[in-house]
């Protein structure tokens, strides 16, 4: 990270939770913050399903960042579960990012209404300002300012890393004096399976169109770490016996894109080689099922 917190000897913590609509960049400004990609990124809306925390620490302070799914109102089992993420966010923060950008529609009022009634500071930031033209961003920002003036306002891209700098420094004024929450070399609450289905996710979202990645949910079936490589079995769950046939591809060709593209990604990640094993099973209207969202971590 590049700013260093230290004009006294107290320690500094708190949760310091993102929130806004879909598409607005959440996900890339929490990876922009950690100076780690924790969180999966796509062009598609509800790309993030789950509330992940992501952990920056320095000598004198620990900020656990938590990335939500887009606000939206469900139309299914899987949607309610994702806006309860959302909810539970707004229940345990220090600090609040309310990201918005340049192009986006209002946020619904009842939520910026729950945390404005709060006594907890809040850092609007108006995001993607290298898209602006002419002087857009300062005149959303004087909207924003003008609608709530206890609020921070400032324009951002989380893309470009423009006044990441200038955020960072605002979090670490408005935390509270506390000791850490987590042991100083974790960087996130979820285990290594997690982000390992979360990156098999993505390369579906990115190779899939329609509705097959808002369908798709993965599994890691097994986990088996040697000496020199990583062994991994996925399961792509889909909700229909079509979505099937269109996730493997003719002669398995699509599979095995997603596959290549993965395991060159956990690679990186995980720091070893990896064989990756993947398999796709129909588990129908999963989306929908109490059962089967429990086991995929909707709880």
């Amino acid at each position: 990270m590049p700013y260093t917190y230290c004009p006294t000897h107290m320690h500094k913590a708190g949760y310091v939770n993102i929130i806004g609509n879909p598409n607005v960049g959440k996900s890339t400004l929490m990876n922009r913050l950690l100076g780690e990609k924790l969180s999966i990124i796509t062009p598609k809306a509800q790309t993030t399903r789950h509330r992940i925390l992501g952990i920056a620490n320095g000598t004198d302070y620990q900020i656990v960042f938590s990335d939500t799914p887009g606000i939206l109102s469900p139309s299914y089992k899987l949607q309610e579960h994702m806006m309860h993420f959302v909810r539970s966010a707004l229940e345990d923060a220090d600090l609040y990012i309310v990201l918005t950008d340049i192009f986006d529609e209002q946020i619904r009022e009842d939520i910026l209404h729950k945390i404005n009634q709060s006594s907890i500071p809040v850092l609007l930031l108006v995001n993607k300002a290298d898209l602006a033209k002419g002087d857009e961003e300062v005149r959303l920002c004087d909207q924003w300012k003008k609608a709530y003036p206890d609020w921070q306002v400032m324009a951002i891209s989380a893309l470009m890393a423009y006044n990441i700098d200038t955020v960072l420094k605002s979090i670490l004024e408005l935390l509270p004096e506390s000791p850490p929450f987590y042991p100083k070399d974790e960087l996130s609450d979820k285990p290594t399976r997690f982000f390992v289905a979360e990156t098999v996710r993505e390369k579906v979202l990115m190779n899939y169109h329609q509705e097959i990645p808002y369908s798709v949910e993965v599994a890691v079936d097994t986990y088996q770490e040697e000496e020199n490589i990583i062994r991994i079995r996925c399961v792509i769950h889909v909700a229909r016996e079509t979505q099937k046939g269109i996730v493997i591809g003719h002669k398995g060709s699509a599979l095995k894109k997603v596959g290549t593209e993965a395991r060159k990604s956990l690679e990186e990640f995980l720091g070893k080689k990896v064989f990756l094993e993947l398999h796709v099973k129909v588990s129908k209207n999963w989306r929908e099922d109490e059962m089967q969202l429990r086991r995929f971590g909707y709880k």
